[in-house]
């Protein structure tokens, strides 16, 4: 039981502490120091590898959850359950649907706003914006109640 519960906090603090890293850090950090479509082109490449680790920690979390109370569900396992949903919707449609449309913007300097093309990634784009956000504001939860 102490195992599942410390591989359960590990596994909380690597997804939250990760998504806050991405997030707040090296992907302001990438679209200040380089050019748009330079730090997009980066970010992209991370990206499946961004939402596989969310995935890993997401299912280790809810499985040690699962362990740690004798398979019953409760509010920290209903919270775990919608941020592993919630990633896996960004993971296998909106990022592979936003890397195709992207593949169609030959540039983002250049491509004006108005753009179709650039109208349906900027949707993607925000929808992913805000999926990420609940993510993080759920993991923050989780931490809280740790």
């Amino acid at each position: 039981m102490k195992f599942a519960t410390g591989l359960y906090q590990l596994a909380i603090a690597f997804w939250v502490g990760g998504s806050a890293l991405f997030t707040f850090v090296l992907t302001p950090l990438l679209f200040k120091t380089e050019s748009r479509d330079s730090a997009g082109r980066i970010v992209g490449i991370l990206f499946p590898g961004y939402f596989r680790w969310g995935l890993a920690c997401g299912v280790i979390a809810l499985g040690c959850r699962l362990v740690m109370r004798g398979g019953r569900m409760g509010l920290v396992t209903g919270i775990l359950a919608a941020m592993l949903a919630i990633t896996l919707f960004q993971a296998y449609y909106v990022e592979p649907k936003a890397a195709a449309i992207k593949q169609q913007i030959v540039s983002f300097d250049q491509t004006p706003k108005d753009d179709p093309v650039r109208q349906q990634f900027g949707r993607l784009h925000g929808v992913s914006a805000v999926c990420n956000l609940v993510v993080l504001a759920g993991g923050v939860v989780l931490v809280v109640l740790l």
